[in-house]
């Protein structure tokens, strides 16, 4: 990053006011009976309705609109293992995002915690206070462990977007890129170079979309992991195949989608041409991709590309799936966010790219057209469709699903709050 764009996100950050986001009050409070309302003795009357029955606390305080975003910021971005406190940034502005794409409100917790099981302990101990938890840069394979720890001890949503929002972004921009190719994702053979959380919870979703696990190769820092390796996690065992690729360049040859979630420039453009027809290049290590776009281009001119980055087209942005993931679940106050809920966002992003796009959108991208083909596989993050859209579908499968404790909003509730897309 230049000095001056460097200087410009750290202004961004420090003023007016440090910080990104602010508590606001939802009741008025100009005079003494509201605050007597507010405060003692009123509020005893909410206190002793939950008391009796704990699902009272979803109609007198916030908790059914209230996410925690928790990190032990050991796995920051592209920056790795700094600590908790400098993983604060990052998660307020996932914050801010919550609020900006599906009216959320979030708080950030920065958790130091010496092991895998203390943070566990901890996060379970005051789950109560929320409505869904976002777990946020953990290092992998601890993450692993937390999630599904913390999805057994709670009952409510507890969702790892670095895992499983980059893995529905992806699926739903992959099924498209294959119909686009004329391919199939059940016949399609993948290329996964990275082996952590988003790697493993990318497969994991495609093999549930209709892909063949026989048919994923990935690879770790050691190469392709095979049945012949005796160095794998659990995580990584699941996609030890019997193989005779050994390297990225075995893998590659005949290939049709490579997916990275690894590092930068590690698709070398001698390997993309080794692919098959019409070959599918998600190349998500940001800033930097395992390959550039232009030198993809340039290898390939048949090759369909998405990245990380926001100033190429296709971008790979979670920003897509976990508000709207969250606001369906909440909305039918999910006990959890099981895999029917996140295929039904799958399906949700690929159609909604299928559909024409808006004046709305060509408007805030200042462009005069944009349709469905090579270069969009994937909805725009400023299309305000995808509330109704991935929100109603990951709600009514909740509801199918029996995860769900009570019926979707007949009117979404976010079409009356104002500004909702508008400046942020």
């Amino acid at each position: 990053m230049s000095d001056e764009k460097r200087q410009a996100a750290l202004d961004y950050h420090a003023k007016p006011i440090p910080g990104k986001l602010s508590i606001e009050v939802t009741k008025p409070t100009t005079t003494a009976k509201h605050l007597a309302l507010a405060y003692s003795p009123g509020v005893a009357e909410p206190v002793r309705e939950i008391a009796k029955d704990a699902e009272n606390a979803y109609r007198y305080t916030g908790k059914g609109n209230l996410v925690a975003v928790i990190s032990d910021g050991s796995a920051i971005l592209g920056l790795g293992n700094l600590g908790a406190l400098a993983s604060k940034p990052v998660m307020e502005g996932k914050g801010v995002l919550f609020k900006r794409f599906a009216g959320i409100n979030a708080v950030d917790i920065e958790l130091n915690a010496e092991s895998p099981q203390a943070f566990i302990d901890t996060v379970a101990r005051i789950a109560d206070t929320w409505g869904g938890i976002n777990l946020e840069d953990i290092k992998a394979p601890e993450c692993f462990e937390i999630e599904q720890a913390l999805k057994e001890r709670c009952n409510i949503p507890v969702f790892h977007d670095d895992q499983h929002g980059t893995a529905i972004v992806t699926a739903a921009g992959l099924l498209n890129a294959l119909d686009i190719a004329d391919k199939t994702i059940d016949e399609a053979r993948i290329v996964c170079l990275g082996a952590g959380a988003a790697a493993v919870a990318c497969m994991k979703l495609l093999i549930a979309c209709g892909a063949k696990s026989e048919n994923i190769a990935m690879l770790d820092s050691k190469g392709v992991i095979h049945a012949g390796r005796s160095d794998l996690n659990p995580y990584k065992a699941m996609f030890a195949n019997e193989t005779q690729h050994r390297t990225l360049d075995d893998a590659i040859d005949g290939a049709d989608v490579f997916i990275g979630l690894s590092g930068p420039n590690l698709l070398k453009p001698e390997q993309l041409k080794k692919m098959a027809k019409d070959p599918v290049v998600f190349a998500c290590s940001n800033p930097d991709p395992e390959i550039h776009p232009d030198d993809a281009h340039a290898a390939r001119d048949d090759v369909i590309m998405a990245t990380g980055r926001s100033d190429y087209p296709n971008q790979v942005n979670n920003v897509l799936g976990f508000p709207f993931i969250f606001r369906g679940a909440l909305d039918v106050r999910a006990s959890e966010i099981n895999e029917e809920m996140k295929v039904a966002a799958v399906h949700a992003l690929k159609d909604l790219a299928r559909e024409p796009v808006s004046q709305e959108v060509l408007d805030a991208y200042d462009i005069d057209t944009l349709e469905f083909g090579r270069g969009y596989i994937i909805p725009t993050p400023l299309d305000s469709r995808l509330l109704d859209r991935v929100s109603s579908a990951v709600a009514q499968a909740a509801i199918d699903s029996g995860v769900a404790s009570k019926g979707y909003p007949q009117h979404y509730p976010l079409k009356s709050v104002d500004n909702v897309y508008g400046d942020a």
